[in-house]
């Protein structure tokens, strides 16, 4: 973490650089892209080490629905973000992150490495805090291409879904168990 003047040096580059109403918008997501980069992605350590690990990987490793629950819990909280109108270029990064992420998590066993390492969500709380732009208001442009990207997830997520269950029934005829 950081010592207590690197942060105090943070607060006051983050005064220099973001106008107040930027600083509100964030500080009104902020907690929830820091819960979930806790919770989804570093909330265990393994023993001995300092690699950190969360709920992600791990749900991830339930058939056809845990990556899915992964990326709602993700989206969730890009929504949040564009209603408090955080900009276009920001939410698109964050949406790749999810979106690579449920991409990745759709092949099984790789999948799963990859949520070990990749860690979205602490990736979209990175985004955030480092976040720098001028102060505006959501636009229709912004919900439409929010709108986009959920949609993309969701046929993504779709698509995962049928995969894993293709995949489940096949391995269950092959075991003779149907």
């Amino acid at each position: 973490m950081q010592s207590e003047t690197e942060e105090q040096k943070s607060k006051v580059l983050q005064w220099e650089v973001l106008p107040p109403e930027e600083k509100q918008k964030r500080a009104e997501v902020e907690p929830l892209f820091r819960w979930l980069a806790l919770i989804m992605d570093n909330v265990l350590r393994v023993p001995g080490t300092r690699f950190r690990f969360g709920l992600d990987p791990l749900i991830g490793l339930i058939p056809g629905i845990g990556d899915t629950g992964s990326a709602l819990v993700s989206a969730i909280a890009l929504i949040q973000a564009a209603r408090r109108g955080l900009p276009k270029i920001l939410l698109a990064r964050m949406s790749l992150n999810i979106l690579l992420n449920e991409l990745v998590g759709i092949v099984p066993v790789i999948g799963d490495a990859f949520s070990f390492w990749f860690k979205s969500n602490v990736r979209n709380y990175e985004l955030l805090k480092r976040h720098a732009a001028a102060p505006r208001i959501t636009r229709r442009s912004d919900w439409i291409f929010v709108g986009g990207v959920l949609l993309a997830l969701f046929v993504i997520v779709c698509a995962g879904i049928a995969v894993s269950l293709f995949v489940l029934q096949r391995l269950a005829n092959a075991l003779g168990m149907h």
